[in-house]
């Protein structure tokens, strides 16, 4: 067995939404570091091409920005549309641009409710649906082609904070993987999702300012997330090593929903 060849990721073509920052940047990072061609998407066009920059200096593989406001159904279709373009075929779409949106109960927007639910699990659908077609190109038996949807802890069980569309949309997505993964195995592309913890995103940037001390202490491993560990997920996925893995949901939080820690 060659254990080298068993996690290999080079050349394989790559899609990761919301990458131009937070764990959408740390995929891309392992996946370029692996000799991959790495597509990213987001809103912002700065952000991408200056992350396309950074990683290009890590090498070995390519990285390349197709930016994209995945809220907009048009700027969904542009993105497949100019993907379609450079690339013959897909093997991984990571499904990571989300959003979320934090406010009591009683104070809790209807179109807030809407924009994270719409983000976080239409959209995921949306997009899934649409790159099937380069997904099915060279997906076989013996090296399926992949797709992993980027859920939360938050999605296993109830978060300490009023965040009730981001914890809503990330069971969904959780359910709508298995799902998926029962209709697309068939043909060879398989489906899983992650569940992180707590990582250094932007999107957890305030959170762990504040309560940084806390949350660590309520991690069995006494620490948050980093690069390594999500990035190292998603390459054992879209590896040989991962080949058997099929509608899963792999939580990659230090331990803290068996310490009943609620972040």
């Amino acid at each position: 067995m060659d254990i080298n060849a068993l996690f290999s990721v080079k050349d394989k073509v790559v899609l990761v939404t919301g990458g131009s920052r937070g764990i959408g940047e740390m995929i891309a990072t392992g996946f370029i570091q692996g000799g991959a061609k790495v597509y990213i998407s987001s809103r912002s066009a700065k952000a991408c091409d200056e992350v396309v920059t950074k990683l290009n200096a890590l090498g070995p593989g390519k990285c390349i920005a197709i930016p994209a406001d995945l809220q907009n159904l048009d700027d969904l279709n542009k993105l497949v549309t100019e993907l379609s373009k450079k690339e013959s075929h897909l093997d991984v779409l990571i499904n990571n641009a989300g959003a979320t949106w934090g406010a009591p109960i009683d104070e809790y927007p209807e179109a807030a409710f809407q924009k994270v639910m719409n983000l976080n699990v239409n959209r995921v659908f949306s997009l899934t649906k649409a790159l099937l077609p380069l997904l099915r190109v060279n997906a076989s038996q013996d090296d399926p082609s992949r797709i992993i949807n980027i859920g939360s802890i938050n999605g296993e069980t109830v978060p300490g904070f009023e965040s009730y569309a981001y914890s809503a949309s990330k069971a969904a997505i959780h359910h709508m993987s298995r799902h998926l993964a029962a209709r697309l195995g068939r043909e060879y592309i398989l489906v899983n999702a992650i569940a992180p913890g707590s990582f250094p995103s932007k999107m957890m940037a305030e959170t762990l300012r504040k309560h940084g001390d806390e949350i660590k202490a309520k991690v069995p491993v006494g620490r948050v997330g980093t690069p390594e560990d999500v990035a190292g997920t998603c390459i054992y996925l879209s590896s040989r090593a991962g080949n058997y893995t099929n509608g899963a949901t792999i939580v990659i939080d230090g331990g803290s929903i068996q310490n009943n820690a609620r972040i």
